[in-house]
């Protein structure tokens, strides 16, 4: 089958059409879709991630509005403060007993659903794809990348561990599956070879 021209175009928009179909606010959400967006990211960040500055680099937006956006979470219940252990100026949010409950009933988990009815190994080659996209897309804006330990740079496994040598830590199962903001992509489109700097 020859390759159209117009492939890459179709995708982009597809990608956007998807993005902007999921995030529709309908009335019946509890959340505004930069609420839900947070609250997605603080349960599958990392404990140093989640961060307000962190969501802000992952939301691609100011520190000020994602500052507001944590607020508005903590302020219902949803997500609770935390001092670092480490570093008693630096806090985390980690989400309530409520926030959890409310994922239940996340917009997202209808695009989840659809996507679970494709074959596994199509999800992987998706997944894959769409990992190297985000990667060589964050390169181009030199914004950074979010991705999970398992295809991080910095990442050796060991066994069902492993250690993670830009934060000199070693990780847990339940750490390999997070995001990270000290991400740095193992291979992505147009950056091979690159090398990654922690954040």
């Amino acid at each position: 089958m020859e390759a159209r021209s117009d492939t890459p175009d179709r995708i982009a928009e597809l990608l956007i059409h998807i993005g902007r179909a999921a995030r529709i606010e309908d009335g019946r959400s509890k959340l505004t879709a930069a609420q839900w967006t947070c609250l997605r990211f603080f349960a599958r960040a990392n404990g140093s991630t989640r961060t307000p500055s962190a969501f802000a680099n992952f939301q691609a937006t100011t520190r000020g509005t994602a500052s507001q956006i944590v607020k508005s979470l903590e302020s219902r219940g949803l997500v609770a403060r935390r001092r670092s252990t480490l570093d008693r100026r630096s806090v985390r949010f980690d989400l309530t007993e409520t926030g959890r409950a409310l994922l239940e009933h996340d917009p997202l988990r209808d695009v989840i659903g659809v996507i679970n009815g494709l074959e596994a190994g199509e999800r992987d080659r998706f997944l894959a794809t769409l990992s190297r996209l985000a990667s060589a897309f964050a390169g181009l804006r030199a914004v950074p990348a979010f991705g999970t330990c398992r295809d991080c740079s910095h990442f050796t496994p060991a066994g069902e561990s492993g250690h993670c040598a830009c934060m000199a830590a070693e990780l847990s199962a339940d750490d390999i599956e997070r995001l990270c903001a000290s991400f740095g992509p193992a291979s992505a489109i147009g950056t091979e070879g690159e090398d990654h700097a922690c954040q």
